[in-house]
């Protein structure tokens, strides 16, 4: 017999999981489906999360690398070990997505992992590793967010071509980086990389770059980037 819910929400992503804590909060019987390993989406496994922590790994590592020295502050030669640069990245990630299990244990939301779709109306069918099972719900919000898509006849195969994702996850830093896009996701792979010794070159189809920032503050950030050493071409 299927288990019944009154709210279930596909998808564990920002939307997804802050609304099936306030479901439960607000007294309904509550399920969360989210079909990755972890919960918290895009977001926080790989967008936000993990880009604001490699910005600040990088950084620190340029500081001490380029800037100490101008302080009096000698530390020898500075060198990268990436490895444990993205373990550190990854434990900032780990450390928030066990948060949000917690919260869901805390407001006693029902997490289910894998893949969901729809049998009917008010019935779900979600394919575990080696099952499937049915559950009923009153209400079904989906919360599914996106993917990144590629550009007509080039495949994304996130070890040449790659996407956000794969930009954050290298095992080795990239000679050569080239960037389809001026947009921040893409300026933030582009410094973290330019840092760690790549050289890097943006390519995007406007004359400025980050479409709808002020154009006054987009001028005088792209001369802030171009001093970091990021090539630019716009208008390509």
């Amino acid at each position: 017999m299927s288990e019944t819910f009154e709210v279930v929400i596909i998808g564990g992503g920002p939307g997804g999981y802050v609304c099936a804590i306030r479901s439960a909060q607000l007294g309904f019987k509550t399920a969360c489906i989210e079909s990755k390993n972890t919960l918290g989406g895009t977001c926080l496994n790989v967008g936000c999360i993990p880009s604001k922590s490699l910005l600040n790994l990088s950084e620190n590592f340029n500081k001490v690398k380029k800037n100490f020295s101008n302080l009096g502050i000698t530390t020898g030669k500075v060198t990268l070990n990436l490895s444990k640069m993205m373990k550190a990245k990854e434990k900032s990630v780990t450390v928030l997505t066990k948060g949000i299990e917690f919260l869901f244990k805390k407001n006693k939301v029902t997490y289910i992992k894998g893949q969901a779709s729809f049998k009917s109306n008010n019935e779900i069918i979600v394919q575990e590793k080696n099952s499937q099972k049915i559950y009923r719900a009153n209400h079904i919000i989906i919360s599914t967010g996106s993917e990144p898509t590629s550009l007509p006849g080039i495949k994304i195969d996130e070890k040449i071509i790659v996407s956000s994702t794969g930009a954050l996850s290298f095992n080795k830093v990239p000679k050569k980086l080239v960037i389809i896009g001026g947009g921040y996701i893409g300026l933030e792979m582009g410094s973290v990389w330019k840092r760690l010794g790549s050289n890097v070159t943006v390519i995007e189809f406007l004359d400025h770059i980050v479409t709808g920032m002020d154009k006054d503050i987009s001028t005088e950030f792209l001369k802030i980037l171009k001093k970091q050493g990021i090539n630019f071409k716009l208008n390509s």
